[in-house]
């Protein structure tokens, strides 16, 4: 599989479209899934899926191999995404109940004890709307560190690859991007009712 892929970067890298086509299958679920994770709707990450591989296909005679293919075209998708998000920065009406928003992410007006691991809430199908929707309201940096750790499964060295940063910055993000979700969660805990059995 491996020497397959390889063979198919060494053919796109000659212009093959063909062969650009076959690692667009191979990736396209994945980079299409982290996508949807970032933006929160199909029609953006569709968008944003095929504009990732069309800047792949443009910078894949850059490629050299030094981190794996895999964690390279996430790396774009992340950026296009990111450069998405930024061009928003869309001001939204904030209702009373819901969270402040402050430098380092989102603090609910009223704190209470009320711990769940979003990571395994997630793994309940019918809420990964309502997660989702949390997902949202995080700011980018935090969403990012959270779909391609928690979601994706990349490993702290592999984040940093991907988003060009220190180990010790994704190890912090990571850290208070779960804070904030746990205290997004914890606001609306009325969601997650009925789904003690996730966390038992």
């Amino acid at each position: 599989m491996e020497r397959d892929e390889t063979k198919l970067i060494a053919r796109s890298q000659n212009g093959d479209v063909e062969a650009f086509g076959e690692l667009v299958t191979i990736y396209q679920k994945q980079v299409y899934t982290v996508a949807y994770r970032f933006m929160g709707n199909p029609e953006d990450a569709c968008d944003l899926a095929q504009e990732a591989f069309v800047r792949a296909f443009k910078a894949i005679g850059r490629f050299r191999g030094e981190a794996s293919f895999k964690t390279w075209i996430y790396h774009i998708v992340a950026n296009v995404c990111r450069d998405e998000l930024r061009k928003r920065k869309k001001q939204s009406v904030v209702s009373l109940d819901s969270p402040i928003a402050t430098d380092d992410g989102y603090i609910n007006r009223e704190q209470e004890d009320w711990s769940l691991a979003p990571e395994r809430i997630y793994e309940s199908k019918e809420l990964q709307e309502t997660i989702q929707e949390l997902l949202n309201q995080l700011i980018p940096e935090y969403r990012q560190v959270l779909v391609l750790r928690e979601i994706q499964g990349f490993t702290y060295e592999e984040i940093a690859n991907i988003l060009q940063c220190s180990l010790g910055t994704v190890k912090s993000r990571i850290n208070r991007a779960r804070k904030a979700m746990r205290d997004l969660i914890a606001g609306n805990k009325e969601l997650f009712e009925g789904t003690s059995r996730l966390v038992e």
